[in-house]
């Protein structure tokens, strides 16, 4: 199709049967205003701005969907005035809003225009202040577009849409693009604009308003090096994002900021003229941060106010309640009640506090010349009085408290107002939130607050049903959670601190600090024991919030009619009448149609379905023999048989589909979506028009042959055919059979044949079975193909599951419309193609390609066959060209399958837009769905990820779906009439939420937590939230208002690393801005997810990442300081609360191993008192402690604690009851327990908040890629501890010690689940790796292991220790900037250097506390004389010190000395190996001295196992905290090569590239080293000591086939065949097993043998050694 004007006639000449493209907006239906007239129009405004002819063509086409889609279900005048309404003028307009919220209504200069609608706007300065003015001024606004002429109307859209249409990256700042079109419109009625003849140049309009705006976004995350773009190193807080942009154009401030390049400001030129001064404008001058997205946990605090105050000051006032003797006078037993009502009512003051705190950060966050600072000072300053109030009367009534005189009332009176006032004050700071204290920033009249309420508050408003359920289910969660905890938690503290509040330890000294510390060591361990009560106190809320929401969500859905006790038989007899009555559009045709004739239609529908279904391999011939409708003839009249399915059902799903498959789920979803109630559908031709986005980076589209036949690698074992083969067994036999009969068909069948045996045939079929395929004829090897890809996660799924759309319309359209059936009776051709055109109408498909010019060849021909395949699917990609300047020019094109072909075979563009320059700046997906988005159609969009799938019965429903929108049946008044326009004032929906279905859940345990979490997570939880009006999060299957989501910035966010989950940001800007969010329960789509262990944890580790990013987003900042106390609560723990609640947990975790190990210590070291029944203390025991409820108390912890995981599996538990049955749901948590899914669970929390914190800390989205393997790939053990020793495996091996000294000082049985939650950190990866287990496997993996420690010295190896040792140093040190090195080390080419702040907090000042922690507890148990001589000890901390330290001092040495003979024998010998062998001698010397200084160590504890391993803790941790300080403090940046590694050990430092840091990179090297060597020897310990814990497994009978059972829920017989060897292969195999066999049971002898011998040979070690006694 010509891209010259001549072709604009008709842009649609090319399609057959088309001759009204717009039917619904045709002359017959006496339109406002034809066709013809709207694109001269069109092109009228493309000469007056000059913009490109295709894009303009694109917005004609656009603008005629839009009014076709409208007008088939209202008359076309009233279409047009709600399109007006919805983009320019009605009350939900983001233009009009924004209009008033910038106050330029204000703007004087508006009356002196050339305004048809808008003279009357002129508004006096003085009332600004004052509502009636702006009352007044949008009535003045209504009149106007009331008399606007349909002419204007029209204009205006059109002038809007080609603004948008070219905007590129501009589209993601909706108020920025208001300003441009608010320039445009009043440029174009002014006369310079009306008076000018010749036509503007095209392309003008990108060049000079959008080029600038788009340099200047660019130029934020972007630099020029060396002729290519390199990213910038900023965090968020230094990029000037497109939130900050827009935010500038929100206030009449801002706008006053423009400044063109002669100084003068924009405002101050009258608006007709701003349009022609736009492009002088100098936007770096312009622009500054409106919110600092610092990387720091105080935006929790800032946030998330409400959640501490309500929690600390709460557990305050139980605790000082219950235990007054913390605070009694040292000479009485309790304290006078005057100072316990005081005490207690601290907790105001501790309210206070946090909210001064919150008011602090905020400062920080918030930029203090922006006009919103001034009520942060006013807060400060009131909060600094209430902080006075509520603190002040303590201080008087402890002063007063117990002097001598005459007793006084006064002090309890005070004391009882204060409690009363502290009451009131951690109320209201509790409920109301921080945005509305002082100035409310939501509700408030005042204009200056109009535009943040407008873009950051508008929230849409609940019904009151909806809002009494919110009210109600916070009170019953806090209600409960209040109630349980006052009598559970609080005052079963109550008793360890009344025993412990004043003990003080006796006989007990130090060398150093004599009696100050260990005398103090009970109140110690009470602090400690208070940070732990403060966790439970959190987590606490979130078992009760999850127990609550199960309840309502099934309340719920009792009331949407969804549940188990209607038996199946009924839901399926009754399945014909409802298909009628909710799927057909039958208001239009209730008159038509008899109940016998209702049948014919339902039965059409009805076959249809179950016809796919056989297309798709999921039934067999005789499944659907007894699914179908049949013809029957009965004296000679024609009758319908119904299907013994729907006839004589008993409820045994096995007679009529394969038991338990893909056929049976979607149908019986299909028969209970129907119970609930639908909208009422309306008829095909009026439903509106829809498009479904795909975008689209490098996803597989179509398998290829290779990829299906050929194993991937060795550790897969399995060849991608055969593992679907096992997946899907049913589907695959129905397959073979059907390939069977083809090709008996074309081969040309000979009868006489049949003779041959038996036995010939099946060896004939044989390769049928194997790979689908006799003969390599392309159209075989296709079928295979097509079947694999359309049960892997291939775009060709996605494409043939949501092209089943087009086959619901066209089908609908048939079975409602039978007079066109009969119109076109004996010719098929034409019926086809007028059903094709319907479809063709009402949806579009288009699939963003972003890299579909730079296809290889393969890729090239499977889009090829997907556009032959479905000749409608659309296909928007970028295309670059050469430009004139150096700079590539860049263009978003559309082709579809009916576009023609060029010379070269290439299709030529529909439309080709050229963008402002490369439009992808952030993490891809959103600026790719940016790109596409000016080539949707309709009313609606859905957006689909690459990996999802659809079907033709949830495709009929689609009308339904529609309907959500509520705006079918729109009021025949106009938006802008004097009463009409209260018929619009209802908030539009925004997103329609539905259910996603995982299709890979049927792969073993990992896949089925997987699967669960999607159905609690976007299933039961959305169901409730959505109905409380909480549902921010819109998953892939969701339906967008177009028009209101393009309006306000599209469907997606975009800024870098910020916005990593796209998505619900788009969530929150649409409740943030007036949108409603629904969830719909009868609408489902498939999702596939990769269930391999690695991949899951990837996925996790995204969440949690994305998650960390949110918190730093304003839109938190908003939504935590603007929304109301109940629904505030449902956001939080709706969506950051999960994620918070995780580091809880974990933090909960390692809380609870320090209490352990304090109380430990006292356990060990002080006599405890024995009590009788009672409880009392036995008399006559001197010097003993009374302990015994601390015990009480630690039993009662581990209980909630366990509680607190166990809850994670009550909503699946409780979804399965109610959608399958008591039995299925026993079963399955019974399955899950057994194959030790709460393992799974432990781990995933640590990494999840271990991915948050992370980020918050350091930024920089750094996860290791593991590959989309199958969930049966092996992984090495090396891969595994690379990939999670960071995040979990040590900090696991830390707990481990500490839960050891824990077991040997304080034992009680309770300690077991421990042992289970922290073991689970440290081989959870590898437990749950296929064939772990494997003998010959597991010694190989030991072989690797130690290749990988010692690799990467001599010549760099892409995976060795030091790499991974490097990798994650770089969190700390970030990269040398410019020095770009290899490709493949781009994985963190864009990592920022963490800042100081973060490094202080996390890096040093914690790990300086730990070790601390540690060191008193070990210095307590040393400070008792010793038993056996009465002799005190010498002093502990000298002894830490060396052992310490000393390692670390022998590395060093070692090293210099090398170094040193490395520099002078280097460079002299030529021998290979040269490096390799100093490094070897480097690394055996240092992993001697660490054994040999544990070994002295050892003998200085004369074989005591529990000091020793306190001792180690202590050591352990004081080395950690200096390796830390180490690296953060002294290390400059890495080099991206590891040249400085071999350099060092070869001692050639010449010719390394290393430039002027030649002569420092030696030091930094050295020190680097002295911290690897430490890291090395312990890696290589930790390795060790792991294999040793999974060696006992390896020798049951029978092991890996029960792991394999274990991890895939599949019987042995099913399971996959082990890998198949060469002889050769077998040979290096077995030598490789016994060699290192030998090798790996003498290390594990010699580190035990250091161990156990001296323990048992304690008696005969008599070392006389005088120095050792002092240390």
């Amino acid at each position: 199709m010509s891209t010259s004007t001549a072709g604009f006639q008709n842009p649609f000449s090319d399609i057959p049967g088309s001759r009204e493209p717009y039917p619904a907006w045709s002359s017959e239906r006496n339109v406002p205003i034809s066709a013809e007239e709207i694109e001269d129009i069109f092109l009228d405004l493309q000469q007056k701005f000059g913009f490109q002819k295709d894009s303009m063509r694109n917005q004609y086409d656009f603008l005629m969907h839009l009014l076709d889609s409208r007008a088939s279900r209202m008359s076309p005048n009233q279409a047009l005035l709600t399109i007006h309404a919805d983009y320019i003028g009605g009350q939900h307009a983001n233009y009009r809003k924004w209009y008033f919220a910038a106050q330029l209504n204000l703007d004087d200069a508006v009356g002196h225009a050339n305004n048809p609608g808008l003279q009357r706007l002129k508004s006096v300065k003085g009332l600004s202040g004052k509502s009636k003015s702006l009352d007044s001024a949008l009535n003045r606004w209504r009149n106007a577009m009331n008399n606007m002429s349909h002419y204007d109307r029209l204009r205006q859209i059109a002038l809007y849409l080609l603004c948008w249409g070219e905007a590129g990256n501009v589209r993601f700042t909706p108020e920025c693009l208001c300003f441009i079109f608010k320039c445009a419109d009043d440029y174009y009625r002014s006369p310079d604009c009306q008076n000018r003849v010749d036509p503007v140049p095209e392309g003008l309009y990108l060049e000079t308003i959008i080029k600038p705006l788009y340099r200047f976004m660019r130029d934020q995350g972007y630099e020029v090096v060396e002729g290519k773009f390199v990213r910038k190193e900023k965090d968020h807080d230094k990029v000037i994002g497109y939130d900050d942009i827009n935010q500038l154009f929100w206030y009449p401030e801002g706008i006053a900021k423009i400044i063109l390049n002669d100084n003068t400001r924009l405002i101050d030129v009258s608006p007709p003229q701003r349009w022609m001064k736009l492009s002088r404008v100098q936007w770096d001058k312009v622009f500054f941060k409106t919110f600092y997205e610092k990387r720091s946990i105080a935006h929790l605090l800032v946030n998330f106010n409400r959640i501490w105050v309500l929690h600390i000051s709460v557990l305050w006032f139980y605790t000082a309640f219950h235990s007054p003797k913390i605070y009694a006078p040292s000479n009485r037993a309790n304290p006078s009640a005057p100072m316990t009502w005081s005490a207690t009512a601290l907790g105001g003051a501790v309210a206070t506090l946090i909210m001064i705190a919150a008011t602090l950060a905020e400062f920080n966050f918030i930029p203090t010349t922006w006009h919103n600072a001034s009520h942060l000072t006013t807060r400060l300053v009131f909060l600094l009085i209430v902080l006075a109030i509520t603190a002040g009367p303590t201080v008087y009534i402890a002063t007063v408290d117990g002097k001598p005189g005459p007793p006084s009332n006064i002090p309890l009176i005070i004391g009882i107002v204060q409690f009363f006032v502290s009451l009131i004050v951690t109320l209201c700071f509790g409920l109301i939130p921080s945005g509305r204290m002082f100035g409310d920033r939501v509700a408030g009249k005042s204009r200056k607050y109009m535009a943040s309420q407008t873009f950051t508050a508008s929230y849409p408003d609940l019904t009151r049903s909806s809002r009494a359920a919110s009210i109600l289910l916070w009170l019953l969660v806090f209600g409960c959670k209040f109630t349980e905890s006052f009598f559970f938690l609080a005052s079963s503290f109550s008793t360890p601190v009344a025993v412990m509040a004043k003990t003080k330890v006796q006989n007990c000294n130090d060398k150093i600090f004599g009696t100050a510390l260990c005398r103090n060591q009970v109140p110690f361990a009470l602090s400690v024991m208070f940070i732990m009560e403060l966790v439970l106190f959190f987590l606490d809320t979130y078992l009760w919030y999850i127990i609550w929401v199960v309840v309502f969500s099934i309340g719920r859905s009792f009331a949407l009619g969804l549940s188990i006790w209607t038996p199946w038989r009924e839901v399926y007899t009754r399945l014909p009448k409802r298909i009628y009555a909710k799927l057909l559009a039958t208001g239009e045709m209730e008159v038509k149609y008899k109940p016998k004739a209702r049948l014919v239609l339902v039965s059409q529908i009805w076959n249809a379905i179950i016809i796919s279904m056989y297309r798709e391999h999921l039934l067999s011939i005789d499944h659907v023999q007894r699914l179908l409708y049949h013809q029957t003839e009965q004296g000679g009249n024609r009758t319908l048989r119904a299907p013994p399915f729907f006839t004589n059902n008993t409820g045994n799903s096995g007679d009529f589909f394969p038991k338990g498959g893909e056929a049976e789920r979607r149908i019986s979803f299909f028969a209970s979506s129907l119970t609930t109630a639908l909208p009422e559908p309306v008829p095909v031709d009026a439903m509106p028009t829809f498009t479904v986005l795909v975008p689209h980076y490098s996803e597989k589209i179509l398998l290829s042959l290779r990829e299906i036949i050929r194993e991937q690698d060795q550790n897969t074992r399995v060849t991608l055919l055969e593992y679907l083969k096992q997946l899907h067994p049913v589907e695959w036999d129905n397959f073979v059979k059907d390939t069977k009969i083809l090709a008996e068909e074309s081969s040309g069948f000979d009868p006489t044949s049949t003779t041959s045996s038996e036995k010939q045939k099946r060896a004939d079929d044989l390769p049928f079975y194997c790979i689908g395929f006799k003969t390599s004829a392309p159209e075989y090897t296709l079928r295979t193909r097509i079947w694999a890809s359309l049960r892997f996660q291939t775009l060709y799924r996605t494409v043939s599951g949501m092209m089943n759309y087009s086959k619901a319309i066209k089908l609908l359209y048939r079975v409602e419309n039978p007079q066109i059936v009969q119109r076109f009776v004996g010719n098929t051709d034409r019926l086809e193609r007028e059903l094709e055109r319907m479809a063709r109408r009402k949806f579009k498909f288009t699939v963003s390609m972003q890299r579909y010019a730079k296809f290889n060849k393969e890729e090239q021909e499977n889009a090829e066959f997907l556009l032959r395949a479905y000749p409608d699917l659309q296909i928007a990609y970028l295309d670059e060209e050469p430009g004139s300047n150096g700079e590539a020019r860049l263009f978003s094109i559309l082709i579809d399958g009916h576009s023609e072909l060029d010379a070269k075979g290439k299709r030529k563009p529909k439309f080709r837009v050229e963008l402002p320059g490369n439009p992808i700046l952030g993490d891809g997906k959103s600026d790719n769905q940016n790109h596409a988005i000016i080539f949707y159609r309709g009313e609606y969009l859905q957006l689909i990820d690459a990996n999802q799938d659809n079907y033709l019965e949830e495709c009929l429903k689609i009308r339904n779906i529609l309907g959500e929108f509520e705006q079918y049946n729109v009021s025949g008044q106009s938006p802008y009439a004097q009463w009409g326009h209260k018929e619009f004032s209802k908030h539009p929906v925004a997103i329609v939420g539905t259910r996603e279905y995982i299709f890979s859940e049927n792969i073993g345990v990992l896949g089925d937590i997987a699967a669960g979490k999607e159905q609690t997570f976007g299933t039961m939880t959305p169901r409730c939230l959505a109905w409380i009006g909480a549902k921010l999060h819109y998953g892939h299957p969701d339906f967008l208002n177009a028009t209101f989501m393009s309006t306000r910035g599209g469907v997606s966010k975009a800024q870098k690393g910020l916005h990593l989950n796209e998505d619900i940001f788009a969530g929150m800007t649409a409740i943030s801005r007036g949108g409603r969010i629904k969830h719909s329960e009868y609408y489902q789509c498939g999702k596939g997810r990769d269930l391999g262990f690695g991949t899951i944890l990837n996925f996790q580790t995204k969440l949690g990442t994305g998650m960390g990013e949110q918190m730093l987003s304003r839109e938190y900042y908003y939504l935590g300081t603007q929304l109301p106390i109940d629904r505030f609560l449902s956001f939080y723990y709706g969506h950051p609360g999960f994620h918070i609640n995780n580091i809880l947990v974990i933090y909960s975790i390692q809380v609870f191993m320090l209490t352990l190990l304090y109380l430990g210590t006292l356990n060990k070291q002080l006599a405890i008192c024995k009590i009788d029944s009672n409880g009392d203390v036995i008399g006559g025991q001197s010097g003993c402690y009374n302990l015994i409820p601390v015990f009480d108390w630690i039993r009662r912890c581990i209980t909630s604690i366990f509680l607190v995981f166990f809850i994670a599996f009550l909503p699946l538990f409780l979804q399965e009851l109610l959608e399958r049955g008591t039995g299925k749901a026993l079963i399955r948590l019974g399955k899950h327990f057994l194959s030790l899914s709460p393992i799974f669970e432990v781990f995933s929390t640590q990494i999840y908040s271990q991915s948050i914190q992370s980020n918050l800390t350091f930024g920089g989205a750094r996860y290791i890629a593991t590959g989309r393997g199958f969930a049966t790939t092996r992984m090495s053990f090396t891969i595994l501890y690379s990939r999670f020793a960071g995040p979990s495996i040590y900090m696991g091996m830390r707990l481990v010690l500490i839960l050891l000294y824990a077991t040997m000082a304080i034992w009680t049985p309770f300690l077991i689940y421990f042992w289970f939650s922290v073991l689970s950190l440290c081989v959870a990866p590898f437990l749950f790796n296929p064939h772990q287990f494997n003998f010959a496997d597991f010694i190989i993996d030991y072989r690797e292991f130690l290749r990988w420690m010692s690799r990467g010295n001599a010549r760099s190896h892409k995976s060795s220790w030091y790499g991974y040792c490097r990798l994650s140093r770089t969190m700390i040190t970030g990269y040398k900037k410019k020095k770009l090195g290899h490709p493949s080390e781009k994985l963190s080419g864009d990592v920022p250097r963490a800042p100081w702040r973060a490094v202080i907090f996390s890096e040093i000042f914690m790990p300086i506390v730990q070790s601390i922690i540690f060191i008193v507890a070990y210095m307590f148990v040393k400070s008792f004389p010793d038993p056996k001589t009465g002799k005190q000890n010498p002093s502990p901390l000298i002894r830490i010190a060396i052992i310490a330290v000393g390692p670390v001092v022998w590395n060093a040495a070692i090293l210099l000395s090398l170094f040193f003979v490395s520099l002078f024998l280097g460079p002299m010998m030529k021998w290979k190996k040269f490096a390799a062998v100093i490094a070897t001698l480097a690394h055996v010397l240092c992993l001697i001295g660490l054994v040999a200084f544990f070994e002295f160590f050892w003998f200085l504890e004369l074989w005591d196992a529990s000091h020793a391993t306190l001792g180690i803790i202590c050591i352990i941790a004081v080395q950690r905290a200096i390796q830390k300080i180490l690296i953060s403090v002294f290390l400059s940046r890495e080099f991206k090569s590891d040249e400085t590694n071999i350099a060092w050990w070869s001692g050639v430092w010449y010719g390394r590239k290393l430039g002027s840091s030649a002569f420092s990179q030696p030091a930094r090297e050295y020190l680097v080293k002295i911290v690897e060597m430490s890291l090395w020897s312990s890696d290589f310990l930790l390795g060790h000591i792991l294999l040793i814990i999974m060696t006992p497994p390896i020798f049951l009978p029978f092991v890996d086939r029960l792991h394999s059972t274990m991890l895939y829920w599949l019987r042995p017989s099913r399971q996959i065949r082990p890998p198949l060897f060469s002889t050769k292969q077998k040979r290096q195999r077995r030598w490789i097993v016994v060699k290192y066999t030998i090798m790996y049971v003498f290390v594990i002898a010699v580190l035990v043998a250091l161990i156990v011998l001296p323990a048992l040979f304690r008696d005969l070690i008599t070392i006389n050694c005088s120095v050792c006694q002092s240390i």
